[in-house]
């Protein structure tokens, strides 16, 4: 059976320049079942309240700018799936969190980033859903319980954001640009990240969902918590009894720690323990 994830997606430039996190993106849809659909909640979709795309053929969004031109120059041709995003949308009514649909909405660099290097072929239907930047943790553990249905259905619902993420840190302004891609991480990165992954080990959600005043330095690695929300949206979607693995950590910009986790269903984790 398919997990699902969070991944963090980092600067659009992993699509171009070797890092341990553009390796292990390039690992992962490979070593994974195929999945028939994705259900992507991505950061940078940001909306009142969750919304569903239901395009059959999602254009692109180039929603950064001062990149690599050859950024602006990539697609990612994946088909919607209309049907899944009814669907979809219909769980999240049913879990009274009065959804809305989107007919036309591009792939922002959240969706099509990971993307371009889990599956490059692009032969997967993708299916995209918002997040809702003034709402909290807990807001969208319910979006992502609406969902737990979907990985049964062989569907890999994905929170596309970043374990950390303080871009007043990744920029250095006397120098211009950001900071060296390989240079030494922060401390209160590692320790932020390091916290995560023992509060999810110990499947703590009430410690999770209460990370801004008990995680240390919370404000510091996020000023504003959009690039953390799609991790509860994976969380609540793997459903009870699933077996969270953090699946990758490194940083980026002295900053920028791009963790992934997993989180297997049950029986896939009775079968994986035994």
């Amino acid at each position: 059976m398919l997990p699902t994830l969070f991944l963090s997606h980092g600067s659009p430039m992993i699509a171009l320049q070797d890092s341990p996190a553009r390796r292990f993106l390039l690992e992962l849809g490979r070593s994974l079942p195929r999945p028939k659909a994705i259900v992507v909640a991505s950061a940078h979709f940001e909306t009142p309240m969750p919304v569903v795309v239901t395009d059959a053929a999602p254009e692109m969004i180039y929603d950064f700018g001062n990149f690599d031109p050859r950024l602006f120059e990539m697609v990612y041709p994946a088909a919607g799936a209309p049907d899944l995003a009814m669907a979809v949308a219909e769980c999240l009514q049913a879990a009274g969190l009065s959804p809305r649909i989107a007919p036309k909405r591009g792939y922002d660099h959240g969706t099509w980033i990971p993307l371009v290097l889990m599956y490059p072929d692009a032969d997967i239907p993708v299916v995209q859903v918002s997040i809702q930047p003034k709402a909290d943790p807990a807001h969208h553990l319910a979006v992502g319980r609406a969902l737990t249905g979907l990985a049964a259905e062989d569907v890999l619902v994905i929170g596309s954001g970043s374990l950390t993420h303080n871009l007043g840190e990744v920029f250095d302004r006397r120098r211009g640009g950001m900071r060296p891609l390989d240079g030494p991480i922060k401390g209160w990165a590692t320790g932020f990240a390091e916290w995560f992954a023992a509060r999810i080990a110990a499947n703590d959600v009430a410690a999770l969902t209460d990370y801004r005043a008990q995680a240390p330095e919370a404000v510091r690695n996020h000023p504003h918590d959009d690039h953390l929300l799609p991790l509860y949206v994976a969380l609540g979607a793997a459903g009870e009894g699933a077996r969270p693995e953090r699946v990758h950590t490194s940083g980026q910009h002295g900053s920028l720690m791009m963790d992934a986790y997993a989180w297997w269903p049950k029986a896939e984790a009775s079968r994986t323990a035994a």
